[in-house]
């Protein structure tokens, strides 16, 4: 007996302020992350904050001609020219240098001709230097080094759904069942967010959704149980004795 083994890949972008997906493609785990990326378009004056993966100069020259702002790294076998030194505040010690660059490769330079930021950070978690590039001039380097790393946010989100999305076995293993699935989980995701964001009580994300499948058979009412999940110690009745 054969069995095969299959990967699905889900490509999402999270709204910052939201902490949910404002769009997901899923697609075959073997489609590379910036394949969905190059069919989306990007309202102008957006932020993109992505990782190495979607370093791809064609589409980033047209986030920058759509005036679109993107924050990576930048690969470390790209080639280029320092075209200016830009002062680095002292303040921002993990601020290593600040420079604008154009890109010599052969390659690189006909896909994008236009001039990067790039700035060095040092991450003293991991002790490595990170390369940042952005298209945008007028932010702090500091605020460059910030937005890059609030992309752990992404890591979360995925974590989440890993820790919703726990399956051993599926209902259905063609393409389309296990699609449904997926999409099942993203609409429970919003659902969690939006009790959490309307609770009165103040929640955490994983309690609220461990509580939420103890009671899921259970006859109360959702608002009043979400808003007040502890219920009060209420002082015993007097004892009454029949010798007074």
């Amino acid at each position: 007996m054969r069995t095969k083994k299959g990967a699905i890949k889900m490509h999402a972008v999270l709204d910052y302020d939201l902490g949910l997906p404002n769009y997901a493609y899923i697609k075959e785990g073997k489609t590379h992350d910036i394949k969905p990326a190059r069919t989306h378009s990007f309202p102008s004056d957006s932020v993109i904050v992505v990782d190495r993966a979607y370093v791809d100069f064609v589409w980033l020259n047209n986030l920058d001609s759509n005036r679109v702002i993107y924050v990576t790294r930048l690969k470390k076998n790209v080639n280029f020219e320092i075209v200016k030194e830009l002062p680095v505040n002292e303040k921002h010690e993990h601020i290593l240098s600040d420079q604008i660059i154009k890109l010599t490769g052969d390659e690189t330079r006909n896909k994008y001709s236009g001039k990067i930021r790039v700035i060095e950070v040092y991450d003293p978690k991991n002790d490595q230097i990170l390369i940042l590039m952005t298209n945008n001039f007028n932010w702090t380097a500091g605020t460059v080094s910030q937005l890059y790393k609030a992309r752990w946010d992404v890591e979360v989100f995925f974590k989440f759904i890993k820790q919703l999305f726990r399956v051993k076995t599926f209902v259905g293993t063609s393409p389309n069942a296990v699609r449904i699935q997926l999409w099942c989980s993203l609409i429970a995701m919003i659902l969690f967010r939006y009790l959490k964001q309307k609770a009165e009580y103040k929640w955490n994300l994983s309690n609220l959704v461990t509580l939420l499948r103890v009671h899921l058979f259970s006859k109360i009412d959702l608002w009043t149980w979400i808003n007040k999940p502890i219920l009060e110690k209420v002082n015993s009745p007097p004892e009454i004795t029949l010798f007074d």
